[in-house]
């Protein structure tokens, strides 16, 4: 499948609350939509290929979180329930109908978040890739020493000052560790991707997505009658590493009642960079 498409990427800033959210879109202005959530330490062009793909069939939308990129907001923001909050607000303001939501990384969270606090407003939803906090395998995941950095990034004020001014050296650490194959994310993407943390409320913003976790796990925490009967797809790179099973088990103990789970052949734990086709095709697939 070759990427292109008839219908350029168009740029526009929506206000919501205190912040100012840069939205991304292509195709046609009509419904279905796909909106698309970013996570660490990327921005809205992490899913440039696939929107070009979706563009032909789909309004796709993609956002800078708040605080990330071109998206400004104060004061920083890193609870998950309140990024889906500002993610809602710009549903509303753009009056997008029949959306899908899809979400890698802490975007996979904020879809998880966004699920169960506006899940009415929601077609279907995507989870690409993560652990939800409080939702099983969760404190498993933490247990892992390969995941060190989630205990790193939640001390106050030192990632900061450490990773300031070395974004590329120590985003690219992350690129390289946990892809299949780490020339897939090209050097201009990486360099997109380090340029959307050069101001320090951006990097501080991203920082502040880890140090919320403990929240996080507070405001997910399912109650005992919950059932979601939103149509919800869970993804894995097929490189990365872990049995897709224990999620599904954890989302459907959370009440998840309509959920199903698959594997990205050919890639790690970037998916849309790694694979953008085979990604886009399951995707379509599943709003079938």
């Amino acid at each position: 499948m070759e990427l292109q498409s008839t219908h350029e990427l168009r740029h526009r800033y929506i206000e919501v609350k205190d912040a100012r959210i840069h939205v991304v879109e292509c195709g046609m202005l009509n419904d279905p939509v796909v909106l698309f959530l970013h996570g660490w330490p990327q921005d809205w062009s992490a899913f440039e290929k696939v929107m070009i793909l979706a563009g032909q069939t789909v309004h796709a939308v993609s956002v800078d979180m708040p605080g990330m990129g071109a998206s400004s907001c104060e004061p920083l923001v890193g609870s998950k329930k309140e990024i889906a909050a500002y993610v809602y607000g710009v549903v509303q303001a753009l009056d997008l109908q029949h959306v899908t939501l899809v979400g890698h990384d802490c975007g996979g969270m904020v879809t998880y978040s966004y699920l169960t606090n506006h899940g009415d407003y929601l077609e279907r939803a995507i989870i690409i890739d993560v652990a939800v906090p409080g939702i099983d395998p969760w404190d498993e995941v933490l247990r892992n020493p390969h995941i060190w950095h989630f205990a790193f990034h939640t001390i106050p004020e030192l990632p900061e000052k450490l990773v300031q001014g070395k974004q590329a050296d120590y985003f690219d650490f992350f690129f390289d560790a946990m892809s299949l194959k780490p020339e897939l994310i090209t050097t201009e993407s990486r360099e997109r991707y380090a340029k959307a943390y050069t101001q320090p409320s951006a990097l501080s913003t991203g920082f502040e997505w880890y140090r919320a976790f403990t929240q996080d796990k507070k405001d997910n925490t399912p109650a005992p009658s919950q059932s979601i009967q939103t149509p919800v797809l869970y993804l894995r790179g097929s490189h990365s590493g872990v049995s897709i099973e224990p999620y599904i088990a954890g989302f459907t103990r959370a009440g998840l009642v309509n959920i199903e789970g698959k594997k990205i052949e050919g890639s790690g734990h970037f998916i849309a960079d790694e694979q953008p086709e085979k990604l886009w095709e399951c995707i379509a697939e599943f709003m079938k």
